[in-house]
């Protein structure tokens, strides 16, 4: 199905099962621990053997030798694979850097052996006894360092940097009011609950290999790639995923040294990562650098806006785009944003929850309230006088839909916004100094291509099979839900088959683009199945009517089990997108309202309350889309207040590569969190008029938190994590 022309009325305009709340149809199987993640294929898998990483212990370097005599000699011990073993490897389209290491190596912890044993812990035990000698290069682990000389870049755009709109220069001289600020965020990790891990089986030359996966055919083609083997030779499964955030969007090692370590043991052979493993394994998010600077008239009219970000990376890594909303968010004449490239031997930067909005955003929205603050503008009038209902670079683009400015008042009057005291500092709950932020947050929509396949059996059962996944997001109930609106059945009579590379191929899960173009192809899918069914019963499937279980055209009506009464109905479609999204802008916007309390005594920093309020096209399940955006929010407070990857400058590594002391949100860090749905439907995104949320919810709440917190105690922090020994010394006099 081509979607090249805005959405006309269509059966999911009904809103029967679509847009109603469910309960998620795959809880009961994940509460009582029958829903098998990607190292539980134990009924699939017979005599697993178990395989364990062996990591590098320098960041730059060459492999001298490697000595496995005494690990091959430890009890249980079937094989030990390197890549001397192996021979050349491919490497995949998506992995900046090679995934097992030698003779060179690119970051520390690049896994350079996997050792297979009877059980997980003789492997680990002789993973100890593998001895590697290395000859330790100079490695660039500096960010700020190698900034100075970091040329500009674009991922989008090999040699270009910076985009330029007017005079940026000129119109920020001579602007009244100005702001020249700096802020920083540092490196992130993903921490997601499931841990990456894999079970491969080899039968001949074909492979088979359960892993953690947010997106099958990439992981599936890159695999193939690295084995360098026919992809149709690989069979790739994740049916259940403990959560990504983006850090399983690529193929990892576990699943390139699953299948090694199989090879070589002539077995199945089954691996997870340890948790200090996967900081420095696999990747993570840049930090960054930014400098933001506005010009504004008198009354509040943005004149000039530039938006400067550095990241790091590997050689032919991308930057971390954290200047793109700022093409997108507020109106202003005069505009510049760039974009520089440093070269690190750090491990790899890549996709985490939002890349590039949700740093940008941290940067940006503080920017905003320090302009406001300058203006003597109420923050959330100033985003108001600078709101757009057009692309600023290019003003004949319009946005599909824009509702910033309803999030942010609709926000302000649900939050309280009213009560809040414009001079910071002055409002006391006990020892507790208290404050209000807010911050606009936004997300673009993209668009992809996404397959499924329908089939209809003839006990009323309709089966959806697609290759999406589910990392938690809740991607099997929003596809039963379709299914189930479009073909007129109750959500009970629905099967949902996901994670598979035997399926067809899926827009996948990342980026806030999965629920909206998984949907859609559901729907395509579903369309076609709508017109075997009414050819198969004799009616005209332009006016057929399929609702209660049953087909109606004209007078007559049938039940839908009748269609394939003499034999299973199947039609696969895949939903594919012509031009509308470089006619209008799509994109997602929202408005986060924080309230903190500071403890005058310690500076400690506690949050109090937080809303959200989203405008982000149809909103497919009001109780998962809530869910999304709740724990983008705890996502948020954790990169405001605690999270930071601790780099060692001398050895080049992530020193707290673990749960103990990379500090996340924990339940006693997070009061209620209210969410606000705006009622909108987007013709111009796809026939399910949704577009994504789950990203949405996590960018702007770190400035939110921020700008709350200065609000409080009148102390500006513009470097993240905001740890209270950052403003402990300058805080308001106790007495």
């Amino acid at each position: 199905m081509k979607f090249d022309t805005p959405a006309v009325a269509n059966p999911i305009d009904r809103m029967k099962v679509v847009g109603r709340v469910h309960t998620r149809i795959d809880g009961p199987l994940k509460t009582t621990g029958l829903a098998p993640y990607a190292y539980e294929h134990h009924r699939e898998i017979e005599n697993a053997a178990y395989g364990y990483a062996v990591g590098t212990a320098v960041a730059k370097g060459r492999i001298n030798a490697i000595d496995t005599v005494a690990a091959k000699a430890a009890p249980g011990v079937i094989a030990i694979v390197t890549a001397a073993d192996v021979g050349k490897l491919g490497k995949g389209k998506f992995n900046t850097v090679k995934l097992l290491a030698g003779p060179d190596v690119d970051h520390y912890h690049q896994a350079v052996a996997v050792v297979v044993a009877e059980t997980f812990e003789q492997a680990r035990a002789a993973a100890g006894l593998v001895r590697v000698d290395y000859a330790r290069g100079k490695g660039r682990f500096d960010l700020d360092a190698a900034l100075k000389t970091a040329p500009l870049t674009d991922a989008d755009k090999p040699g270009k940097g910076e985009d330029r709109v007017g005079t940026f220069e000129t119109a920020f001289a001579s602007a009244p009011v100005k702001l020249d600020a700096h802020y920083t965020t540092p490196d992130h990790s993903h921490a997601m609950m499931e841990p990456f891990a894999s079970i491969a089986a080899w039968n001949g030359d074909a492979l088979t290999v359960w892993t953690s996966n947010q997106m099958i055919d990439w992981g599936r083609t890159d695999l193939a790639t690295t084995l360098n083997m026919p992809k149709e030779k690989v069979t790739f499964l994740s049916p259940y995923v403990g959560g990504g955030f983006g850090g399983k969007l690529f193929l990892r090692s576990d699943a390139v040294l699953a299948a090694l370590g199989a090879k070589a043991a002539g077995r199945p052979v089954k691996l997870a990562m340890s948790r200090p493993f996967m900081a420095n394994n696999t990747t993570h998010r840049p930090a960054t650098r930014q400098r933001i600077r506005i010009g504004a008239a008198k009354d509040g009219t943005i004149t000039a806006i530039a938006h400067e970000s550095g990241s790091g990376d590997q050689p032919n890594g991308s930057p971390e785009a954290a200047v793109l909303q700022t093409n997108l968010l507020y109106a202003g004449a005069n505009r510049l944003t760039s974009m520089r490239l440093a070269v690190l031997d750090l491990p790899e930067g890549n996709a985490m929850r939002a890349p590039g909005e949700a740093p940008g955003l941290m940067a940006l929205e503080i920017a905003m309230d320090e302009m406001a603050e300058k203006l003597r503008m109420d923050p959330i009038a100033f985003r108001v006088k600078n709101d757009t209902q057009v692309d600023p670079k290019d003003p004949k683009r319009r946005f599909s839909q824009r509702e910033l400015v309803r999030c942010l008042t609709e926000g302000a009057q649900q939050f309280g916004w009213s009560r809040r005291n414009a001079q910071p500092g002055q409002v006391r709950d006990g020892r507790w100094l208290v404050g209000m932020g807010v911050a606009s947050a936004f997300r673009n929509h993209m668009n992809m291509t996404s397959g499924a396949r329908v089939r209809l059996g003839n006990d009323g059962i309709v089966t959806v099979e697609t290759d999406m996944t589910d990392i938690g997001t809740g991607s099997y109930t929003i596809i039963a839900q379709t299914a189930a609106e479009m073909m007129g059945v109750p959500l009970d009579a629905v099967v949902v088959k996901l994670g598979s590379s035997a399926f067809p191929v899926s827009a996948g899960s990342g980026g806030q683009f999965g629920a909206a173009n998984a949907t859609a192809g559901v729907y395509a899918a579903c369309v076609k199945l709508r017109e075997a069914v009414a050819q198969r019963l004799g009616y005209n499937s332009a006016d057929a009517v399929f609702d209660g279980g049953k087909v109606t055209s004209g007078n007559r009506s049938a039940d839908l089990r009748q269609a394939a009464s003499s034999g299973e109905l199947v039609a696969e479609d895949k939903i594919e997108y012509g031009d509308l999204d470089k006619s209008w802008q799509l994109s997602t916007f929202g408005a986060h309202f924080v309230e903190v309390g500071v403890d005058s005594y310690t500076g400690a920093t506690r949050l109090r309350r937080m809303l959200a309020v989203c405008a982000s096209g149809r909103i497919i399940n009001p109780t998962s889309a809530r869910s999304q955006v709740i724990g983008a929010m705890t996502m948020g407070v954790g990169s405001a207040l605690m999270e930071e990857l601790a780099v060692d400058k001398r050895f080049g590594f992530f020193v707290n590569h673990d749960l103990a002391s990379y500090e996340v949100p924990v339940h006693a860090d997070i009061p209620h969190q209210d969410v606000i749905f705006l009622d909108e439907a987007d013709d111009k995104a796809n026939p399910m008029k949704a577009k994504g949320i789950g990203e949405l919810g996590l960018c702007g709440v770190g400035a939110a938190v921020a700008n709350a917190m200065y609000n409080a105690t009148g102390v500006r922090l513009r470097d993240y994590p905001l740890t209270l020994d950052k403003h402990f010394d300058r805080l308001p006099a106790v007495a």
